[in-house]
């Protein structure tokens, strides 16, 4: 029973001043006066188009917005005029606080994953007292190891894919190399790299039951230079978080139940992850799903809409 509540239109939607310039896109849909939910989606720069579909529109009011760069935020990582030094984790979390207290609510239930579950863990453990529960598929903290791990050490898997996307960069560092050139003058080198970079992605999803050959090639060519750039900004930085420090701080989560859906064949974001990060929450539970990788699947669709349908009522 995968997205099974229907796309309705968001009755409220606005562009909020977050400063340096940025206008964060949001939008709500679903009850006025339901529980409050913020879609938080992965990426970095990869608004999500579906995931309020799992939420029941009867009983939650779902707030969707797009982080720094991105969608139909401004102004957009494609333009290579934008300012990227202010869009940094730092910056989504007090963008998230800010849209919090823009729409009135006191607590509000997170939900996303891979990249959006690294910004949620780390505005969780900032502000625990604002949510009131957490949904994440596809666990991922962007420790520099996962991060080595995603664009070198899945190599091993795809040699002839990894590559050709080493052969784009003479840089041992890969992810810095693709962040410089993104930021390159040239549009060229720009579309190049993130063709490159897109190719490799799908490469590492290609092994996975859903795993499409163009998932991220096929996108629109704006959307895609702003989703690579963004990567590889991020993660040429570690995300600018401390080394495990989303792992070490997780006792901050207690009192917060939590739902970690994490696939057993997700080869971009192995299962220790997620295991190690429901031992150290002591309130969350992990779902393990056998026939699922990073893109998911009808289960882990199905144990997303459980988890929500679970938290609705609470």
């Amino acid at each position: 029973m995968a997205e099974p509540y229907p796309d309705i239109e968001p009755h409220d939607q606005g562009m909020l001043d977050v400063g340096d310039r940025n206008h964060m896109y949001w939008e709500v849909r679903g009850n006025p006066d339901g529980k409050p939910a913020a879609i938080v989606h992965g990426g970095p720069g990869s608004p999500s188009r579906r995931l309020h579909r799992y939420c029941d529109p009867g009983r939650y009011r779902t707030v969707v917005f797009h982080q720094r760069g991105c969608g139909r935020s401004t102004p957009h990582a494609s333009d290579p005029a934008t300012d990227m030094s202010v869009n940094t984790t730092e910056h989504l979390i007090a963008d998230m606080e800010r849209l919090r207290e823009h729409l009135g609510i006191e607590k509000w239930l997170l939900f996303g994953g891979s990249w959006g579950s690294t910004l949620i863990l780390a505005y969780a453990e900032r502000y625990p007292e604002r949510v009131s529960e957490i949904v994440i598929s596809g666990v991922t903290t962007t420790r520099r190891h996962e991060i080595d791990w995603l664009y070198r050490g899945l190599a091993r898997f795809f040699p002839e894919e990894w590559e050709r996307f080493r052969t784009g960069v003479p840089d041992d560092d890969l992810v810095a190399g693709y962040a410089r050139l993104m930021e390159s003058p040239e549009e060229k080198v720009r579309e190049k790299a993130a063709r490159d970079w897109a190719a490799w992605e799908d490469a590492a999803v290609s092994l996975e039951p859903n795993g499409a050959p163009d998932h991220y090639r096929g996108r629109p060519g704006i959307d895609l230079r702003a989703m690579v750039r963004i990567c590889s900004h991020y993660f040429a930085h570690g995300a600018w978080l401390d080394e495990g420090i989303l792992l070490r701080e997780a006792g901050h989560l207690t009192g917060i139940p939590g739902v970690l859906i994490h696939g057993r064949l997700d080869l971009s974001s192995p299962l220790d992850t997620a295991w190690t990060l429901d031992k150290a929450w002591p309130d969350a539970e992990l779902v393990l799903v056998h026939d699922s990788g990073h893109r998911g699947s009808d289960t882990i669709r199905d144990r997303m809409v459980e988890a929500l349908d679970k938290f609705a009522s609470r």
